[in-house]
């Protein structure tokens, strides 16, 4: 299998991606680029990696014959920009979740990835996670049988990460930024979501650090088939201690089973009317978590662009792919509007109003 050549465009969150590609036998790391000068040094001497492999052009590295792959992790609303311009230069693409900032240029990235003909994966890391891979492969086992409701949350105390200037901007939304890893997981086991109603509010916490726009969520979807889910999330608030509640989890309810996959435990527990299970995977956390705590997980970015190099390699897309990606974008999309107006939303209708309605099927 060919060694793929990864460069990789931002540098502060594309940090995890630069070790998970440095530490897999199926990629090499040919390529960074940052605006950021100083960053950008940073990188290449935290991984030992020569100073010229920097730059500041996308231009630059675009053009260089040993990048098959770059990894988009600059903010939210340049994804749409930079994954057209990765394509128009005839590489594939990994972009981080939120695939888009907004729907404005949906028919311009499906356009884009048509022509040039490569792969584009959307980097839901979670999905990728030990707990969440492992209650994904035991739902397909059956064990659940059919599945009643979900619940996924991501609570996190991210005051921090306002010491980034762009998180302080119009242009950034927790809803996109934070709350698309439990929208994703949702969306993984109930694709066929037609609406969805819910509520935000921007708490003290979030003014006082001089957020834009909300940081506090809860919504419910209702499926086509009847089914329903639940979604939350808060990001200016400290959290419950781990020992007692993950600040990351997806719960899945069926007629046979109900099972919870914990994030930062690194757990996943599980009961039938006649056992109950808790799985643990205690003896992978340095691969998940390499640097600074718990706050950066390289395992999880190691393990998805493995799985993007098989892709490649097999001439598949990947999941979650293009139309995947736009359609999370879109239920987000009708999530904020439904918190605007304060009733429910079609997602369809989101889609219809950009000319995407045909994604659903």
């Amino acid at each position: 299998m060919k060694t793929l050549g990864l460069g990789v465009l931002g540098l502060g969150e594309g940090r995890s991606i630069i070790s998970g590609g440095l530490k897999s036998p199926l990629w090499e790391v040919v390529r960074l680029c940052d605006t950021n000068e100083k960053i950008g040094h940073e990188r290449c001497a935290e991984f030992g990696l020569a100073p010229e492999k920097f730059t500041t052009s996308l231009d630059t590295m675009l053009a260089d014959p040993a990048v098959d792959v770059v990894g988009i992790y600059t903010p939210d609303h340049l994804h749409a920009e930079h994954v057209i311009r990765v394509l128009q230069a005839g590489k594939h693409v990994v972009c981080t979740k939120p695939f888009l900032g907004n729907l404005e240029r949906a028919t311009e990235v499906i356009a884009a990835a048509k022509a040039s003909g490569r792969r584009v994966m959307v980097g839901q890391s979670t999905r990728f996670f030990a707990p969440f891979t492992r209650q994904r492969q035991h739902f397909e086992t059956g064990v659940y049988g059919e599945l009643n409701s979900i619940e996924a949350y991501y609570n996190a105390d991210h005051r921090w990460f306002l010491a980034k200037g762009w998180a302080k901007t119009d242009s950034f939304k927790w809803l996109y930024g934070g709350l698309s890893h439990p929208v994703d997981l949702v969306r993984w086991y109930l694709p066929d979501i037609e609406e969805v109603m819910g509520y935000s509010r921007l708490s003290e916490n979030g003014k006082a650090g001089g957020l834009v726009h909300p940081d506090t969520f809860h919504f419910i979807y209702r499926a086509k088939s009847g089914k329903i889910a639940r979604v939350s999330g808060t990001y200016s608030s400290p959290v419950t201690p781990n020992q007692r509640d993950s600040n990351m989890s997806c719960v899945l309810r069926g007629a046979l089973a109900a099972g919870q996959a914990d994030y930062y435990e690194l757990r996943y527990s599980w009961k039938t009317d006649d056992q109950s299970v808790v799985e643990t995977f205690e003896d992978k956390d340095d691969y998940y978590f390499r640097f600074g705590g718990h706050s950066h997980h390289a395992g999880e970015y190691q393990n998805y662009i493995e799985y993007f190099a098989r892709c490649i390699a097999k001439h598949e897309d990947p999941h979650p792919g293009v139309s995947e990606g736009i359609v999370t974008v879109a239920l987000m999309q009708a999530m904020e509007e439904s918190t605007q107006s304060g009733q429910p939303v079609k997602l369809r209708d989101v889609l219809a109003r950009h000319g995407l309605e045909d994604l659903l099927g």
